[in-house]
């Protein structure tokens, strides 16, 4: 069968799977629900929503295992659900980039999963995650998600938190050795969360996990998923947590929504809150700013208003990436702009920059003896008020194509 695609017109912000968006069947196959009230819109089949995302010209679409083999199902109805899903990907020219498991849904999981104190529950988390890789591999997936949404307390004193770190690190080296003995071309990412639904989740951000990866026995294999949503909740700067892990080599995945600072997880259409900050993400991504492109898909995890019926969520999903490509064609041209390249021109100086690139014991004598004029550097202006309204002017549409 043909792949069905929505045809995109000459608006050249319609996605199209080149631009490598995606998103979880958990995302636009979310009904609704909320604590305070029951789903509003019925559940759409994992078939419908591959065939729908093909439409609003999404790459790929990501799932937990339960999102596609609900919980409890046997071999055969595990078999037939994911021969009908492949043939629907088949069908409509779609990928599963990434996969992840659900170890926070099921009343198993109250006290954690790999750091739970029930060793029957570890073990469970373990075999469950087992499958579920095995799951992700068969579909294609190249890129495997961890978020401990259970992987806290509420009462501290239940647990040395030491300990539930080294038992994370157990799990995490146990699920690498096996994805090297079983040959699959699959990395993890670690994805990051202050608080919610557990009162304080271990390694509540991007920089926990990164320091927590280095002490892995596979650390190599182990990036980061950081998601806009967890970072703004802390009311932490969400470009930069993705500049470090960039810069470290290890964004593996991104997931990409909105957020209130000190709201409860929003998972907003991406760009509807916080524009700025979605700007400097996507200028960052797409490398607009001179820095190396973050090649990877990009994985919108969020969630369709309460108030939409299905015509409502294929509407957030066009929204999302529409939003994501209007902000990189901004940050093309702002950086572009003659203005902000001066503004943003880096400082030289032939005798102090080699001065300052590793230490050497020759340069100790040089540098004291560099001549700076401190009175004069700090009275000099430095064009910031200017740079960040020509940044709004782009945003408002007034400058730049």
């Amino acid at each position: 069968m043909t792949p069905s695609r929505r045809t995109t017109g000459t608006d050249p912000f319609d996605p199209v799977p080149a631009d490598r968006f995606t998103f979880g069947l958990w995302t636009v196959g979310n009904p609704g629900r909320d604590p305070f009230g029951a789903p509003v819109r019925a559940r759409l089949s994992p078939a419908r929503i591959v065939e729908k995302l093909a439409e609003c010209g999404a790459m790929g679409v990501n799932l937990h295992d339960e999102d596609l083999v609900p919980f409890g199902s046997s071999a055969a109805q595990r078999d037939a659900l994911v021969r009908e899903f492949k043939r629907a990907l088949a069908d409509h020219g779609m990928v599963v980039p990434m996969a992840t498991t659900n170890l926070f849904s099921h009343p198993v999981f109250k006290d954690g999963a790999f750091s739970a104190n029930d060793p029957q529950v570890r073990a469970f988390a373990l075999r469950k995650t087992l499958d579920a890789i095995d799951l992700g591999v068969e579909l294609g997936a190249t890129t495997y998600v961890f978020w401990g949404g259970r992987e806290g307390s509420e009462a501290d004193a239940c647990r040395d938190p030491r300990l539930a770190l080294q038992r994370l690190r157990d799990a995490l080296d146990f699920l690498c050795g096996y994805v090297q003995d079983q040959g699959y071309d699959l990395r993890f990412a670690l994805e990051a969360k202050p608080n919610e639904p557990r009162g304080d989740i271990y390694l509540p951000t991007t920089g926990h996990m990164l320091h927590f990866i280095s002490t892995l026995q596979h650390a190599d294999m182990v990036g980061v998923n950081p998601e806009v949503a967890h970072e703004t909740m802390a009311g932490l700067s969400f470009a930069h947590g993705v500049a470090q892990a960039m810069e470290a080599g290890k964004l593996y995945h991104i997931d990409l929504n909105a957020q209130r600072i000190g709201r409860y997880d929003q998972d907003l259409r991406f760009g509807s809150e916080d524009v700025r900050q979605a700007f400097l993400l996507v200028r960052l991504l797409e490398g607009t700013l001179g820095g190396a492109r973050y090649e990877g898909p990009r994985h919108f995890d969020a969630h369709a208003y309460r108030t939409e019926d299905e015509q409502g969520v294929w509407e957030f999903a066009r929204g999302c990436m529409r939003t994501y490509k209007i902000l990189h064609a901004r940050a093309v041209a702002f950086d572009a702009d003659p203005e902000v390249r001066a503004l943003t021109a880096e400082l030289s100086d032939r005798e102090l920059d080699p001065l300052l690139a590793g230490f050497a014991r020759e340069k100790v004598a040089k540098l004291r003896a560099a001549q700076i004029d401190v009175d004069a550097v700090a009275q000099r202006g430095l064009g910031y008020e200017r740079l960040d309204q020509l940044m709004l002017e782009h945003l408002l549409g007034v400058r730049g194509a």
